[in-house]
């Protein structure tokens, strides 16, 4: 059992929720103070936005176990992926149902630890919903080579989904706050297209719909181009729709377009042959610079 467990536990891969929860800060940050004539005391944020946090990386482990096992087959036959404890063997499917299952308790569990503290039901009430859309993710490349935009939309609800937990008006008055999401689904959904570059051939093999096995290298990488330029943009317009969002945010909006810049450089000179650095490293630094610098700014 213990060997089972550790199994999981290894393929969890928490450190993941780091492209997400700088953003979900920020959207928070904007519900709370994005609102000049009704911005919250900071004191009486710590038990939402722990609850926030408890939310965050329940549904990240839930949405990435569920992957896995969706995966467990195709994983198998890709050499990239056939180490995973799953597609291995190593573990057993009732394993990753039962973290799967205890995931989205523990999920479930905080989005209604907002009614019961905060008298705000939207997080249980839309709770449900959400928690599907973020596991379905893995099945859509099955159907269309769109599934890196749903894996982009998935964790760019992490944005409103943390406002509403915070202040349900916000995402009817802070505009910024739909902008911010757009661009994380166009960061995630590029960033993507760069990561499905290891798995092109196995996923033609397999009649897998990503960007790259249905529209090519070229054209993938093209669209994720596109995809990031309008980050950029997105950027740009967050920080002028945003009056408490300043210089700090606008710096931070040029370095996390220059990283973009270097992450496609890399991925042109070198292919995927430094994934780790074009995947993992620099896409951390931008939401982490992006949210920092956003919340930040807010709090001054």
């Amino acid at each position: 059992m213990a060997s089972q467990v550790n199994a999981l536990l290894s393929d969890i891969k928490i450190a993941h929720s780091v492209f997400a929860l700088p953003f979900a800060a920020l959207g928070a940050g904007l519900a709370a103070w994005g609102m000049p004539d009704q911005s919250m005391p900071t004191n009486t944020l710590i038990l939402p936005l722990g609850l926030v946090l408890v939310a965050m990386l329940s549904a990240r482990t839930a949405a990435m176990l569920a992957n896995r096992l969706f995966d467990r087959h195709i994983d198998a036959r890709n050499p990239r992926t056939a180490r995973r404890p799953l597609a291995a063997g190593t573990a057993s499917v009732g394993t990753y149902v039962t973290g799967l299952t205890l995931a989205s308790v523990v999920f479930l569990a905080a989005c209604l630890g907002f009614w019961v503290w905060r008298d705000n039901p939207w997080p249980i009430l839309l709770g449900g919903p959400v928690l599907a859309w973020i596991c379905a993710y893995g099945m859509f490349k099955r159907f269309t080579w769109a599934c890196h935009l749903w894996l982009g939309a998935s964790l760019a609800l992490s944005v409103p989904a943390a406002a509403v937990a915070i202040d349900p008006d916000a995402i009817v008055h802070v505009i910024a706050i739909w902008t911010l999401a757009a661009m994380v689904a166009c960061w995630v959904a590029g960033f993507d297209v760069i990561y499905a570059l290891q798995d092109v051939e196995t996923d033609v093999a397999d009649g897998l719909h990503s960007m790259p096995s249905r529209l090519g290298v070229p054209g993938a990488m093209w669209c994720s181009r596109v995809l990031h330029v309008a980050v950029a943009a997105l950027l740009v317009l967050t920080w002028w729709l945003e009056p408490r969002l300043g210089g700090l945010f606008l710096a931070a909006c040029i370095i996390a377009t220059v990283l973009l810049a270097v992450e496609h450089a890399t991925v042109h000179r070198w292919g995927t042959s430094k994934m780790a650095l074009t995947f993992f490293t620099l896409n951390g630094v931008v939401s982490c610079i992006i949210g920092g610098a956003g919340v930040w700014d807010l709090l001054l």
